[in-house]
């Protein structure tokens, strides 16, 4: 009898952007599907060409599944797409379409991103791997982010 391979499933909290050595750290729980989200992505993405070098970014999920029914498999797939190194390549596609976030079109974006497991749609149908759990509403609110999108500077909830 063959053992099963033992992957190393790479979590979102481990998946920056930016200078790892940057002082200052920016945290973002968000959804696929949120046109907020969206737009503080856009903002992020500003943040960071301009502090290049100063700021790093992290991205967890944390899908509203009762109102957007394709945000937890576009947040497996980021995932997926993160274990090949090209979760930020699927994080802006998936922003960018979050509109299309069916099995169908994840695969696509994956393809497009370079992704090259032949087993991408296979996996994130099956739900088998990569997203073990979202990020539990209990931790963020210890952390101080109530809100999605849900800030944190410095690991410290950011409020306006």
């Amino acid at each position: 009898m063959m053992k099963a391979k033992e992957i190393d499933i790479i979590p979102t909290k481990d998946v920056f952007v930016g200078d790892p050595k940057a002082p200052v750290t920016l945290m973002e729980y968000g959804d696929y599907e949120s046109e907020a989200c969206a737009k503080v992505n856009e903002i992020v993405d500003k943040l960071l060409k301009q502090f290049q070098g100063k700021m790093r970014f992290n991205f967890r999920h944390f899908p509203l599944t009762k109102v957007h029914q394709h945000a937890m498999k576009a947040a497996e797939a980021s995932l997926g797409a993160a274990q090949e190194g090209k979760f930020w390549e699927m994080h802006t596609t998936l922003f960018a379409n979050r509109r299309r976030l069916g099995a169908i079109s994840l695969r696509e974006y994956a393809k497009e991103c370079g992704v090259i497991n032949k087993k991408f749609l296979e996996n994130l149908v099956d739900s088998t791997s990569w997203l073990a759990s979202p990020q539990r509403p209990a931790r963020r609110a210890r952390q101080g982010s109530s809100g999605r999108p849900g800030l944190l500077y410095q690991w410290r909830a950011f409020h306006r």
